[in-house]
Parts: structure tokens; sequence; C-alpha cells
């Protein structure tokens, strides 16, 4: 069934056996042995998105492509009846997907060191599928379920990790074609931009947040609301005093909240990226996720495509775990 608990927070961090596998590889090639494995890709099992794990493999399919994208790895055997329900299932969501996120298999009689590991895991049975983000790895399908409840998990999983800002929110035109965005409120539109040519940020604010109660992905009313919502941070501080603050109280998070608006409504985006990112790694509790948030809301200023916005959330995600 699948787990609920989407959190990166305790996951398993495999950048251990990635060492020690490239010390074994060292090894192999200081003996003059042909080097094991091959390059990330591999032999496809049913498809381009879906691929077959080895024991010498894992290294370079699951860990190192974890770094650019979401690897889903199904552990399973010829003999588990269960996993004949369920490898079907991923491998069809697997070619949905597109390359959103990626199915590695792994034939744990075949492969005996990552079927140990597996077990290492606490995990006694099959069909096992753990999530690797970002060289983590998560717990997520321990058994088999209908193709209805494997897919919304997927989504609640991938949802989870957007709001925690290890992925990125899909782009509008994106979740249009996909049927989850419907069409914008052109009246509300309008009612926002006349309320911004009045200077009244209060009533923007209002229309924004009525589009995205009918539609919460609507990039061009969440990129309106997070515009709106600085404004309104903003327009009573003192630029100079509220980064000077900062610089004179390092530790106080919420000094640091307030010089990181200062500097995005200044145009220095990439200043005020660093600042929360330096908050998040100094702090911890309620602190650090008040800094990890308003990291967030400044991402929804810019379009999720810009390089500056990929940049912060992979140091983000270095900060995290």
């Amino acid at each position: 069934m699948p787990s609920r608990d989407f959190s990166l927070h305790g996951a398993i961090d495999l950048g251990a056996r990635q060492a020690a596998a490239r010390k074994q590889q060292e090894r192999r090639a200081q003996a003059g042995a042909a080097p094991a494995g091959g390059p990330a890709g591999g032999a496809p099992a049913a498809g381009a998105y879906v691929v077959d794990v080895t024991d010498q493999t894992f290294n370079t399919e699951v860990v190192e492509r974890s770094q650019t994208v979401p690897v889903l790895v199904d552990f399973w055997a010829d003999w588990c009846g269960p996993c004949k329900q369920l490898s079907p299932i991923l491998e069809k969501l697997a070619t949905e997907a597109a390359g959103k996120w990626i199915l590695a298999k792994v034939d744990i009689d075949a492969n005996p060191q990552l079927g140990a590991y597996m077990q290492q895991m606490g995990v006694r049975g099959i069909p096992f599928v753990a999530a690797v983000v970002a060289g983590q790895l998560l717990p997520f399908l321990n058994g088999a379920a209908p193709e209805p409840q494997v897919r919304q998990a997927i989504d609640q999983l991938f949802e989870a990790l957007r709001q925690e800002g290890i992925l990125p929110e899909p782009p509008p035109g994106e979740a249009a074609a996909a049927g989850e965005e419907a069409a914008p409120a052109g009246s509300v539109y309008s009612e926002a931009e006349d309320a911004l040519q009045r200077g009244d940020l209060d009533g923007a604010k209002a229309a924004f947040e009525r589009i995205l109660a009918g539609n919460p992905r609507d990039g061009q009313a969440k990129q309106g609301l997070a515009l709106v919502e600085l404004s309104l941070r903003v327009e009573r501080l003192d630029p100079e005093r509220t980064v000077q603050e900062a610089a004179d109280k390092p530790g106080d998070v919420q000094a640091q909240l307030r010089a990181a608006d200062v500097e995005m409504v200044s145009g220095r985006i990439e200043d005020a990226f660093r600042r929360l990112l330096t908050a998040v790694r100094g702090s911890a509790g309620d602190d650090r996720d008040a800094a990890r948030t308003h990291l967030l809301s400044l991402f929804e200023l810019l379009p999720p495509d810009d390089p500056r916005v990929a940049k912060a959330r992979r140091s983000l995600q270095s900060a995290l775990f």
C-alpha cells in the first residue's frame, strides 16, 4: 500500500553507497578489469523511461540519475505474483510521464546485493517501490495496488516534493495540456489589473485569491498574488534601514526575510535568494521552515524556467538534506 508520509526528512542518504561503488570501480580499474556498469540510460525494459538495474549499474542508473529526475525503483522477482500485477502498471505510468520520472526495475534474485540492501532497510516483502530524489531514498509503495491508487499515490508524492521545494511546479501550459488547469476567469483578471492600476493592493490580492480558489494551478494568478504580497510587505519598510538591521542581526531570521523582500523589489534577486539560503542553513525548527517557505514564495515571482530559480532550488535541496 502507498506510504502517506512523503517528506524527505528522515530519508536514506545513498551517498555512502555511491562512494563505496566508486571505490570498487577504482579498484577494478587499477586491477585492469573492465569497469562495471554502463552509462546512465541503460538498457530499457519497456521503453525509454523504464530501465533494468543491476548491482553494478544501480549507482549510475539510480543514484546519479536522481540528481536530475526522480527515480522510482521497483524491487521484484519472477516468482512474485503481486509483482506481475504492479510492474505493468508502473511501466504504463512511467511511459505516460514521458521523462518526468524514471522507473528502475530491480530483479532481487538476479541482483543479491540490492536484495540484501532492501532487507537492510527493513523491507521484508515484495513488491516494494522506493522513490529516489537527489540521492535520497524514500520508501514509497509496499505491496500491489490498483492502477487508480498507484496513480494517485505518485501524484501525491510529487505534489509533496513540490510543496517542500524539492521539485519545481509544472509550467502552466503543461498543466493545461494535461487537462489539469481550467480556463482563466477573464473578468477577475480584469478586476485584478484595474485594482493594480488604482494602487489598490488589497483589492488586487483578493481578486487573485479568488482565481486561485477556483484554479490553484493558475501560474499567472500565482505570480500576480506573489507580487502583490511582496508589495504589501515592503510598502512600509525603509530599504536602507531594513538591510542594515539584517546585517546587524545575522541570526534574526525575520530580519533576513524583510531584507530579502527589499532586495527582490530592488532587482537584487540573487542576493535575496542567497540571503534566504544562508538563513535556511543557519537555522532550525520554525525559523528554518519560515526561511524555506519565504524563499519558495519568492520563486513564484519569476517564471518557473528562470535559471536563477533553478539554481536556488538546487541549493535549497542541498541545504535541506
